[in-house]
């Protein structure tokens, strides 16, 4: 995949992370945004490689939530 087509569908899936990042942790969407584009989950889901990129807004919450609480990323298991 380019990275035109990375880009693009990450500009589909962040502002969802984004508006749960809000919800569950009560912050401005600023701060949200500023979360997720300094974590390192984010860094990861702009490697095409991780394939990251393929999964849900919720999933990919659930790991950045795993991330800022202990610091870790456990990367799910393909199906």
């Amino acid at each position: 995949m380019d990275k035109n087509k990375l880009g693009a569908l990450l500009i589909l899936v962040t502002p969802g992370i984004i508006e749960l990042i809000k919800d569950k942790r009560g912050l401005s969407y600023d701060s949200a945004a500023e979360t997720l584009y300094n974590s390192r989950l984010y860094a990861l889901l702009e490697d095409h490689e991780t394939g990251l990129w393929r999964l849900s807004a919720h999933t990919l919450y659930s790991l950045l939530d795993e991330e800022l609480t202990t610091g870790k990323i456990t990367f799910p298991e393909e199906q």
